[in-house]
């Protein structure tokens, strides 16, 4: 070989070995170095990385009663890069999706390489797009969210969106109704389609469950009735709110108008989802006499029988007249919270003084939100009284100058109840797990002593007699004390910077019985077409919302009379001893008065012993459980010497299965 021979051939392999040596370094490079990103870059060329919710945690009420569960669903999406004609599948999908072609046309062209179609079909609608047998589209396990009561406590509840709760306790406890997230790959072939199985990364976990102070019989008792308030006053929006006084548990809120959540989208305006009950302030009106008297009382500066010229009907303070609804002229203290005095009350509290009176105000938990947990609760206006005008205390004496929430007012007025001590409102119970197990529970919580036991007592006995004599009369629950205040508040006019003449927020507070109170509730229609007067329109909603629940929660009436009771082999003693009942609303006064014998049969001894009692006859019981067979027979008329047998097995029919 010749040198030059042999110099080109060295130079050829040392080109050889450095082109060999620089393939090597980079499939080094690539194999080693970069393998990750490379790994991932591939991994979204050919699948597609998604989301999997878990079924979210059911919404029960106080006693389990379902209020919002999950289902198992699908939804549908797309991967446009696997379609054949996207013409074509937009075109065979729009009339089963119920969607416009043109829309669906737009997503299968986006040019992603994933887009979802439609979020948790019916389970109909999935086997229609399956029947079509396009390329490109598949489905991928999400859970529905359904409502089984519809409107029931919509507000409350609030709705679940593509990206979790959205409103009210969806919203505010998501992070423990949402549970944990999954992941899961849904592959793709080198050409970009689907392929047959996808791949589970991460299982979701499901969520806790929620369960609330509210009680699905209550809540449907208060929703009745302000249903019907709102329609027949034809009221811009109404509310009905109870709670337990003892623990502050909430135990129905009920607003109108309202809206199903099952389909949240379907209102004429968003608005309507809005919890006006936490979120909307309003001036109380003489309601808020109640507070001043609490103050006043607690603070000697007047008691109830001390006298108080009421002018005739008419003040002037600050160049600025306040009338009363009556020419009033000399009142007890007691006499003007009866009568709902304007000028008693700016006399009043003319007397306790700004800075006093703010204190009250503040301790019983205005100007701060109650901390019951629902999203946008209003702290309400209650201002420095170093920005008090000369006005403002008189004003504020009568419910004006001041904005609260229907929620803070019933707090406050359920602490006179509650012996003087504020609770903070409950909505929520206790968490638990998907088996069931409390993990979490959230106790009562006494936010203060406001006033004495004394005072609220003596209040109470004052806000009874208002209800008896005064301007809450149509308040009254028949065989129970209710103590209460009427409010009707007028509305400022935006453009005279006035107040106007127009009705506003026409209100009833109260609680009941009045000397152990077990329900403290509040109607408020705002600015109704048919009404003038508190007295008038939320009233006679109180009344009709407390009686039932009452009955309901079987708390006996002040002239409930004992029956007589003789207990035989293995009957129920002690549940018998314990009840002292009257009758229910099972029967009618015709019935009554006839002495007809009731039907019993599978009802609890308890509501057994309530029908009879009116009767007045004795009582045998043979058993444990529900009565299953009673003598005389229903319908036979009977006498107060009569003897009723009743025979209760455990597990016994329930009432409705005998007839």
């Amino acid at each position: 070989m010749t040198p030059a021979l042999r110099t080109r051939v060295l130079i050829l392999a040392a080109l050889l070995a450095v082109a060999f040596g620089g393939l090597t370094s980079r499939l080094g490079w690539l194999m080693i170095v970069k393998r990750a990103e490379l790994a991932a870059l591939a991994e979204r060329q050919y699948s597609r990385t998604v989301t999997l919710h878990g079924a979210r945690g059911p919404i029960v009420d106080r006693h389990g009663a379902p209020l919002a569960t999950s289902t198992p669903a699908e939804s549908l999406f797309a991967q446009p890069r696997a379609l054949g004609d996207p013409v074509r599948v937009a075109a065979r999908l729009a009339p089963i999706l119920d969607a416009p072609e043109r829309e669906l046309h737009a997503q299968l062209t986006s040019g992603k390489a994933f887009v979802w179609l439609r979020r948790k079909l019916p389970p109909a609608v999935v086997a229609r797009v399956r029947a079509l047998g396009e390329p490109g589209l598949g489905f991928l396990d999400e859970p529905l969210r359904l409502y089984p009561n519809r409107e029931l406590a919509a507000h409350v509840l609030g709705f679940e969106g593509v990206d979790g709760g959205l409103e009210g306790v969806e919203r505010a406890w998501n992070d423990a109704l949402a549970g944990t997230p999954g992941r899961a790959i849904v592959g793709r072939d080198a050409l970009g389609r689907e392929l047959a199985s996808q791949q589970i990364l991460a299982p979701p976990a499901p969520g806790r469950g929620v369960m609330l102070t509210l009680d699905t019989t209550i809540q449907y008792l208060a929703e009745r009735e302000i249903d019907a308030a709102y329609r027949r006053t034809q009221a811009r929006a109404a509310m009905a709110i109870a709670m337990d006084p003892r623990t502050g548990d909430v135990l129905a809120l009920a607003l109108r108008p309202t809206f199903n959540p099952n389909a949240f989208l379907a209102v004429s305006s968003r608005e309507v989802w809005r919890n006006r009950a936490v979120t909307d302030p309003f001036e109380p009106g003489s309601t808020f006499k109640v507070i001043l008297a609490a103050a006043a009382l607690e603070e000697g500066v007047v008691r109830p029988e001390d006298r108080i010229w009421a002018e005739n009907g008419q003040l002037t303070i600050a160049k600025t007249t306040i009338h009363d609804w009556r020419k009033f002229g000399w009142l007890s203290f007691g006499e003007v919270l009866q009568n709902s005095s304007n000028v008693g009350s700016m006399k009043v509290g003319l007397a306790l003084g700004r800075d006093r009176y703010h204190r009250y105000m503040t301790a019983f938990g205005f100007g701060a939100p109650t901390g019951v947990g629902l999203p946008g609760e209003s702290r309400g206006v209650l201002r420095d009284p170093q920005r008090w005008s000369p006005l403002s205390l008189p004003t504020m004496s009568i419910g004006q100058e001041v904005s609260v929430t229907a929620l803070q007012m019933l707090a406050a007025v359920g602490a006179v109840a509650n012996g003087g001590t504020l609770m903070q409102p409950r909505l929520v119970k206790a968490e638990f797990d998907a088996d069931g197990r409390e993990v979490r529970r959230v106790e009562p919580r006494a936010v203060r002593q406001v006033v004495s036991l004394e005072t609220a007592r003596t209040l109470s006995r004052m806000l009874v007699r208002v209800v008896e004599h005064g301007t809450g009369h149509l308040a009254a629950v028949p065989g129970y004390d209710v103590a209460g205040k009427t409010g009707t508040a007028q509305k400022l006019d935006p453009a005279t910077r006035r107040y106007s003449r127009a009705p506003g927020v026409l209100s009833f507070v109260g609680f009941v019985p009045a000397d152990e109170p077990r329900l403290v509730l509040l109607v408020l229609l705002d600015e109704p077409k048919t009404e003038k007067w508190g007295s008038e329109a939320a009233a006679p909603v109180f009344s009709a919302i407390a009686g039932p629940v009452l009955r309901y929660l079987e708390v006996p009436p002040r002239d409930a009379a004992p029956i007589q009771i003789v207990t035989g082999p293995g009957a129920d003693a002690a549940a018998a001893a314990r009840v002292r009942l009257v009758a229910t609303d099972h029967l009618t006064e015709a019935e009554l008065s006839a002495g007809l014998m009731p039907d019993v049969r599978g009802r609890t001894l308890r509501r057994a012993l309530a029908m009879l009692a009116p009767l007045g006859v004795r009582v045998e019981l043979a058993g444990r459980g529900r009565v299953a067979q009673q003598t005389p027979v229903p319908g036979e008329r009977v006498h107060e010497d009569a003897v009723a047998r009743l025979t209760l097995l455990p597990g016994g029919p329930r009432a409705g299965d005998a007839r």
